[in-house]
């Protein structure tokens, strides 16, 4: 049976677009491989298929390129940064360094004898002398792509170009197309460096090492490592790679990262990044999220609050025990599927391969027409003329200097990197290109309500006492002795309750300063189904729905419970509290709206999107309560898992592409029904399954991030689509031109790679793009 493996590399070397072409070509041809593909802006090379991995190394290295076989790699030292200036990274490669020589040899030809039209032999050997530097690596990139792949590349063509050019005694533009076309790809290969970068730059937030406190399975006395039998003491002579501080408590000491395990206890001081991801057992602060959820501003955190690694502490001490290992922190995760998204061909960079494939030839055979067809035919020059007419031959050179189709190549991956990798520092993780090409045909967006429109969690909203003329509601300043002792009496007994409605209870009394009125309840009570009730200084204290109090008429006040019963029919949740058995009031509880989501609704209609529809299984009403406050156009309510997606499928068949909106926990079905997935990570428990089951994943929970999304999308497809005009633009019009005999070798290198150079630069503009309105909101 043929066993199927999968190979990965990374090759190193190429210039542009063109070259991982000829790689995969080169690849592709070897017996036993099944697919072969290689990422120009990730240099990622992936062979599947019955096939020796020394092999594939061999055929790389034999087109010329360096590669490194990611399953036998040691662990890579720290990238070296990318060359600041253009000047700098031409020295770094032998091939960019004849090249920087052959310009330096053909400027006098160009100053002495194109412009000044000076005529010296000397002036000829000069460009002679920058075609033979610059062009010898590209003749043998030419020639080892022929021998293995039996393939016609650029490389080839410049070399026949030049050739052709010395043939007919043109030195001076022979060493010029050289040159230019060498110093050109020097160029396309330093801009695909600056946007590979931007990926690279969020390996930089990550810490290296540790201040471990207290490991997960302590001994006695601690060891300086796992391999280290000596304590770590102050003058520690292990060899084990930790570090014990002088400075430090006896029970710090500096670990890798590698090394800490789920449960450690870390300290991470004040100013310092956090290393891990993990739960803060001790201390407090403010800490700047920025490299995960792109947010500004500082969060405080006390205990029990999570934290992500990467993430800046502020002024407080903090320790932390680590939830996750440190390839599972969430940074990398989102290294990781930026990564990968880097990688994924969207549908418009994929025909645009396939059109290149065949580009290439046509523009060769049109060449030969040319060259031969008006000279054989209509009896038109071949050669140039004395008087200055461009013969047929020469134009044909010309074009064979515009047949590289690099700038329509790297038009659309270049974008979709940029436009990810500046998503991501945002706080918007794209999973590929194809997602964010369809956001942008994206007309109707759904959402889900629980979780999503609203924050999913029960909020204290009003309270009511006999006393009071009417019910308060918290979110006012309006005093009422009798509602906050009502509140009071309810924490008591919810104190340490974990039900999600003791929490907002205590959560409430918190805010008003009421939590320490009165002590903990004692002898407390779980009533299952039914409440709460416990013991407050000698008071007996229940809460309970109203139908506990309905069933216990002792307890029954029917005007209460009607309104409990109008409440609970309007989405509301009501809770009656009782004291020795005599009603004391009600407090009500409501799934709040998320503060983001007004605002962002209306951001995206501004952005085009004029479906925004609410999918939810809540009751009508407060699905239309919910609806109006946020500005929802349509709303389908008490609708099944199955009818989610049933009613999603309807959405599509009558607007076309739809998005889906949800927490990343539930609403699984609809969201894999949608045409892109996009899951809010900021929940509790959230993060990991939104990473893992959406195509776009907003790392903080903020609706403001789909409108800036959206935007992102439609903003990278208007510059895909004018690079993709630009590029085949500018090549029709050189066309006209040589076939009309005003074109010229020299400018036939500066329109292609120039076409190159400009949609790459435009492209990178994505990198910083931001929406102006955006800041506005």
């Amino acid at each position: 049976m043929t066993n199927i493996t999968r190979h990965a590399f990374t090759v190193r070397g190429m210039d542009c677009a063109s070259c991982a072409r000829t790689i995969e070509q080169g690849v592709q041809s070897m017996p036993g491989v099944a697919t072969c593909e290689l990422h120009f802006t990730s240099e990622k090379l992936y062979v599947t298929g019955n096939v020796d991995p020394a092999r594939v190394q061999e055929r790389v290295r034999a087109l010329g390129y360096t590669i490194t076989d990611l399953a036998t790699a040691a662990p890579a030292a720290p990238t070296a940064p990318p060359a600041h200036s253009f000047w700098a990274f031409l020295w770094q490669r032998t091939n960019t360094r004849f090249a920087l020589l052959g310009a330096i040899l053909i400027l006098p030809s160009i100053i002495l004898h194109e412009l000044l039209g000076y005529e010296h032999h000397l002036l000829d050997v000069s460009a002679l002398a920058a075609l033979l530097c610059a062009g010898t690596p590209i003749a043998h990139s030419a020639w080892r792509a022929l021998w293995h792949n039996r393939a016609i590349t650029i490389n080839l063509l410049m070399t026949l170009a030049a050739l052709g050019a010395v043939l007919i005694g043109a030195y001076t533009e022979a060493g010029m197309v050289i040159v230019l076309f060498a110093l050109g790809e020097a160029l396309e290969g330093y801009t695909g460096n600056r946007a590979r970068a931007s990926i690279q730059s969020l390996l930089a937030v990550m810490p290296s090492t540790a201040t471990l406190l207290r490991p997960a399975a302590p001994a006695a006395p601690p060891p300086a490592d796992d391999n280290c039998a000596e304590p770590c003491t102050d003058k520690c002579s292990s060899t084990c790679g930790a570090t014990c501080s002088p400075s430090a408590s006896p029970h710090e000491r500096e670990v890798p990262i590698a090394a800490l395990h789920i449960g450690d206890v870390i300290l991470v001081r004040p100013g310092e990044r956090i290393p891990m991801d993990g739960r803060i057992v001790a201390g407090a602060s403010s800490v700047d999220q920025a490299p995960i959820t792109g947010e500004s501003r500082m969060l405080e955190k006390a205990s029990g609050d999570t934290v992500f690694a990467s993430s800046i502490n502020g002024a407080g001490a903090l320790e932390i025990k680590v939830t996750h290992l440190a390839a599972d922190n969430t940074i990398s995760r989102v290294i990781r599927m930026v990564e990968e998204a880097h990688e994924q061909r969207a549908p418009t960079q994929r025909f645009i391969d396939r059109f290149a494939h065949s580009y290439t030839p046509l523009v060769v055979g049109l060449a030969i027409l040319i060259a031969s067809g008006p000279p054989l035919l209509l009896g038109q020059p071949f050669w140039n003329t004395p008087t200055g007419e461009q013969g047929w031959f020469y134009r044909a050179l010309a074009l064979l200097v515009i047949a590289c189709p690099c700038a329509l190549v790297i038009s659309t991956p270049v974008s979709l990197v940029s436009a990810i990798s500046n998503a991501a520092r945002r706080g918007v993780l794209f999973k590929g290109g194809i997602h964010l090409e369809t956001l942008n045909r994206v007309q109707a967006i759904a959402f889900d309500k629980t979780g999503t429109l609203t924050l999913g969690k029960p909020t204290v909203i009003q309270t009511y006492a006999p006393s009071c003329p009417a019910p308060r509601l918290l979110t006012t300043a309006e005093a009422c002795p009798a509602c906050d002792d009502l509140l009071a009496l309810a924490s008591s007994v919810e104190q340490r309750s974990e039900h999600p409605l003791g929490r907002a209870i205590v959560a409430a009394a918190h805010e008003r300063g009421l939590h320490m009125r009165y002590p903990s309840a004692t002898q407390v009570t779980a009533l299952v189904g039914r409440g709460v009730s416990g013991d407050v200084q000698g008071q007996q204290v229940l809460l309970g729905s109203h139908r506990t109090f309905e069933q216990q008429p002792i307890l029954h006040p029917p005007a209460q419970c009607a309104a409990a019963h109008a409440d609970a029919a309007a989405g509301y949740t009501p809770v009656l509290v009782s004291v020795d058995q005599s009603y004391r009031g009600t407090i009500t509880l409501a799934d709040t709206v998320r503060p983001s989501s007004a605002a962002a609704l209306a951001a995206l209609r501004q952005t085009g999107i004029a479906h925004l529809v609410m999918l939810t299984g809540d009751n009508r009403h407060t699905a239309a309560q919910i609806g109006a406050a946020v500005g929802i156009t349509e709303i389908h309510a008490e609708l099944l898992p199955e009818a989610k997606v049933a009613q999603l499928r309807s959405l599509q068949a009558q607007y076309g592409p739809v998005a889906m909106v949800g927490d990343g926990i539930n609403d699984a079905p609809a969201l894999a029904a949608a045409d892109v997935s996009i899951a809010l990570s900021g929940q509790a428990g959230g993060t990991a399954q939104a990473m893992e089951t959406a195509d776009v994943v907003l790392m903080r929970d903020d609706l403001h991030l789909l409108p800036f999304a959206v935007r992102l999308s439609h903003a990278t497809m208007q510059t895909i689509h004018a690079n993709i005009v630009f590029a085949l633009g500018s090549k029709l019009i050189f066309l006209i031109l040589v076939l009309l005999g005003m074109g010229s070798l020299w400018l036939a290198v500066l329109a292609d790679m120039g076409a190159s150079i400009l949609v790459t630069l435009y492209g990178m503009r994505l990198l910083t793009w931001q929406p102006r309105t955006l800041v506005q909101e």
